[in-house]
């Protein structure tokens, strides 16, 4: 779900770099020192899960695991996900630098979201929470994908027909992400339930 270098318009990069500044200034203040291992190791899972992936036209199709990130970072997400993101633009060249702020918007917003509408869900019985978990992974794919299909025709209209594309190509990657988060998420709050959230008990 990388943008490549050279797509997006002037305007479209700006607004995401202040977006992404803006957020990260904000994780970067919530972060206490206890957390800062959390943080790492959730960037690098994001960037490993993102190594295997399949090129689509100007992007691509590939595990995210942010509905994760943002259940358990909360606004720490854009931090972490800026940097794994920068990361994979220096050392294999997925997306790009110029690109770097609307890629971590695109995929860090929808993990904030889930933080906050979903995240208490999961304090709830059994059920609940394994379908709040779900929902988390699903969402946290899908708004990332309506996001992406949002940059790139804002920047050319004529990219709707690969916006379209991008959107239904990411379905599978949205269940797979769905099944994913509600198991890791179920498995931690059974076994280290400190590693989530105050507000999931």
């Amino acid at each position: 779900m990388h943008i490549s270098e050279g797509i997006l318009s002037g305007p479209v990069i700006i607004s995401g770099w202040a977006i992404a500044i803006a957020g990260t200034a904000i994780g970067l203040k919530k972060i206490n020192y206890d957390k800062i291992a959390q943080v790492g190791i959730l960037s690098a899972a994001f960037f490993v899960a993102s190594l295997i992936h399949v090129n689509i036209g100007l992007a691509s199709v590939h595990l995210i695991l942010n509905g994760i990130i943002g259940i358990m970072l909360g606004w720490a997400a854009f931090p972490a996900i800026l940097v794994a993101l920068f990361l994979q633009a220096l050392f294999f060249q997925f997306g790009g630098i110029t690109s770097l702020g609307v890629n971590t918007v695109n995929m860090a917003c929808p993990a904030l979201l889930c933080y906050y509408f979903l995240g208490p869900l999961i304090k709830g019985n059994h059920l609940i929470a394994i379908i709040a978990s779900f929902a988390c992974g699903f969402l946290s794919v899908f708004l990332s994908a309506m996001m992406l299909a949002a940059t790139l025709i804002f920047t050319e209209k004529n990219f709707w027909e690969i916006a379209s594309l991008l959107v239904v190509s990411h379905l599978p990657v949205m269940i797979i992400e769905g099944i994913i988060s509600a198991f890791c998420i179920s498995f931690l709050k059974k076994v280290q339930p400190e590693l989530l959230p105050s507000y999931i008990s």
